[in-house]
């Protein structure tokens, strides 16, 4: 994908779409899930290699991608945290705890992202 916009977009992990929203801009970045009490999907957080959960209301399940979005490891995290960077790290997409198991998303599954209103369901 080339330059990124914030907005909506599906998120494909194996045979699953998901709805996703994409975070690119430095308002939409630092705005992350703070204040929401969940999320339908993940948020796909991109050009950052480093997340935190201060503020946040739940826990959430954070996968770090490398440029071809790729993971590189998949973490849970409690409110309150402050997540280890990433050197090969260029996006995080975020769920809520649990999310990822359930797609079976681990290290070394390759994502793909569609931006635009999601077209999944």
């Amino acid at each position: 994908m080339g330059k990124w916009e914030d907005g909506p977009g599906t998120l494909a992990v194996a045979a699953l779409e998901l709805p996703l929203e994409v975070a690119a801009s430095y308002r939409a970045r630092r705005r992350g899930l703070l204040g929401r009490d969940g999320i339908a999907g993940a948020l796909l957080i991109t050009r950052t290699n480093s997340v935190h959960t201060f503020g946040m209301r739940f826990a959430i399940d954070v996968a770090y991608l490398d440029r071809s979005l790729r993971v590189l490891s998949v973490v849970t995290m409690r409110p309150g945290r402050l997540g280890m960077v990433r050197p090969r790290g260029r996006h995080v997409l975020e769920a809520e705890a649990g999310a990822m198991t359930g797609w079976g998303l681990r290290p070394g599954a390759r994502v793909i992202v569609t931006a635009g209103p999601n077209r999944a369901g």
